[in-house]
């Protein structure tokens, strides 16, 4: 399950938990594009990422390959240090930029994401 967190109006935020499966996402996303005109994204895994369905692998790809070109910031908060590598190494394959941040970091991430810090 996915739940929204509330944020400010430049960027969505969402907290993974449990079994993930297609949710909320995607109409979150397309709602602040067309509001903003780029995607500042930031999920906070608070589940294995074993727990992702394959329709919710699926939807989060077509989402990001629909988009290219809109990511400017995109933040994964996990405890999961392959999962932080991971997310870093994004910034140097599709545009805009991707940070991984460890969850006693969630602030740091928010900030980062929002565009109030480098």
């Amino acid at each position: 399950m996915i739940h929204q967190i509330d944020t400010t109006d430049n960027i969505v935020a969402f907290r993974a938990l449990a079994a993930v499966t297609k949710e909320v996402v995607v109409p979150a996303v397309e709602k602040l594009i067309n509001n903003t005109n780029e995607i500042n994204f930031l999920m906070v895994l608070d589940t294995d990422i074993q727990n992702f369905t394959a329709g919710a692998w699926l939807e989060d790809a077509m989402l990001g390959i629909k988009n290219l070109g809109k990511w400017n910031r995109a933040a994964i908060v996990s405890d999961s240090e392959e999962i932080i590598a991971f997310t870093n190494g994004f910034s140097y394959i599709v545009p805009g930029e991707f940070r991984g941040f460890k969850k006693e970091a969630f602030n740091k991430a928010l900030n980062w994401v929002e565009g109030n810090i480098n």
